[in-house]
């Protein structure tokens, strides 16, 4: 007898809706010319800014760690997983972002569900968002007991509108979130005025900054020091699976917020500690933050060039200001049949569609690195100027 026999219609509703997912196979390292089911394409799909997953140094560090420590650590945090490794990050991390402390967690993702989680206990407590903050903070809210309230993307006076109105202002706790960098849209949060209101409003601050950090602010540190407002935000939340590419995320904050969370965190406190060849290789990648500038200058000329020539093709890229860069085409199914086309023009940028955009504004969205050569980026132009005029698009 098959119990999940109506998983078929299920899946039919996806393919019909275009939400199935098939699986795209990476069949070489993760760069910017990479070899993609089967075929060589100019990647302009990965999260990698700072090309930093075939870098030597960060390499030969992953396999030094696994000929010293071995291969996992088998354990949690709080048992026997926490080697001298994951202390040393964590300083230097904290060193990084400007704070007191920081914690390093299984992935970006855990860390936005586990600050909520274990901060916003009671039915007192109000969490605010963006609306179109990650998912990860929208389930991590779902995970927190807190209240929840949603402002318009970047809506400052409907920030204040919330802050102000007597159920927020007498709560127990209030927590306003937002990204640091926007991952469809690719605009930056207006971080000095979300810290002003949260300053008049004494709600804390959370800032997440997946595609911040080794991004924005000096050296990468991310969208606080990119707008100078160190000591001003509670929790910074970054990920080491982007600038830094490996896996992993991290809390940022006071030395009481990294001591509470060790006790309280869940996904901390239930999941195995990272691999040293992991934590070795974030060190290492510290380094060459430090000691390679050349490599955000690089990715910050890339980005310019790019969206320079794909505005200039007839392309609206909306309202990015950093390398993530979409291509907006409003259409579901044109979105997806655009991505196919340019796929077959040897150039991979991916189609995103309902849900995890909102029914017409469907876009292709692309990620320039330090790793394109400008040959590369005017290839991919050219590959979408032959299919936006085939299709009707520009």
């Amino acid at each position: 007898m098959n119990r999940l026999k109506f998983l078929e219609d299920e899946i039919k509703i996806l393919k019909d809706e275009n939400r199935f997912i098939k699986l795209h196979i990476l069949e070489s390292e993760q760069a910017p010319v990479a070899v993609i089911d089967g075929k060589k394409v100019i990647n302009l799909t990965s999260n990698n800014y700072l090309n930093m997953t075939t870098h030597p140094a960060v390499k030969k560090a992953a396999a030094d760690a696994v000929l010293k420590y071995g291969i996992g650590t088998a354990a949690v945090r709080t048992i026997i997983g926490t080697m001298s490794l994951h202390e040393q990050l964590e300083k230097r991390l904290a060193e990084f972002k400007g704070t007191e402390a920081a914690l390093v967690i299984q992935s970006g993702f855990t860390s936005n569900t586990a600050v909520c989680q274990s901060l916003m206990t009671s039915l007192d407590d109000v969490l605010i968002s963006d609306e179109l903050n990650h998912a990860s903070i929208v389930d991590g809210g779902r995970l927190s007991k807190a209240v929840k309230k949603i402002y318009r993307h970047c809506d400052m006076k409907h920030l204040e509108e919330i802050l102000k109105s007597p159920e927020v202002k007498k709560a127990r706790r209030r927590m306003v979130v937002t990204d640091g960098v926007f991952s469809m849209d690719g605009d930056i949060a207006p971080l000095p005025q979300i810290v002003d209101l949260c300053e008049k409003y004494d709600a804390v601050i959370m800032v997440d900054d997946a595609h911040s950090s080794g991004v924005l602010g000096r050296q990468g540190r991310g969208t606080v020091d990119h707008f100078n407002l160190k000591g001003r935000v509670d929790i910074q939340i970054g990920t080491l699976s982007k600038a830094f590419g490996t896996i992993g995320g991290y809390v940022a904050g006071s030395q009481n917020l990294r001591d509470y969370m060790i006790s309280t965190a869940r996904p901390f406190l239930f999941s195995s500690s990272h691999p040293p060849s992991v934590i070795a290789t974030c060190l290492a990648g510290l380094d060459v933050i430090y000691n390679e500038p050349q490599r955000l200058e690089k990715l910050w000329t890339n980005t310019k060039f790019f969206k320079e020539e794909i505005t200039k093709a007839g392309f609206d890229i909306n309202k990015s200001q950093t390398p993530i860069t979409p291509v907006m085409i409003r259409d579901t199914k044109k979105a997806f049949e655009f991505s196919a086309r340019l796929f077959d023009e040897g150039v991979f940028a991916l189609a995103i569609g309902f849900p995890t955009v909102q029914k017409g504004l469907e876009r292709l969205r692309n990620i320039v690195t330090a790793g394109h050569e400008i040959k590369e980026l005017e290839a991919s132009v050219a590959a979408y100027k032959k299919v936006g005029k085939a299709m009707g698009i520009i």
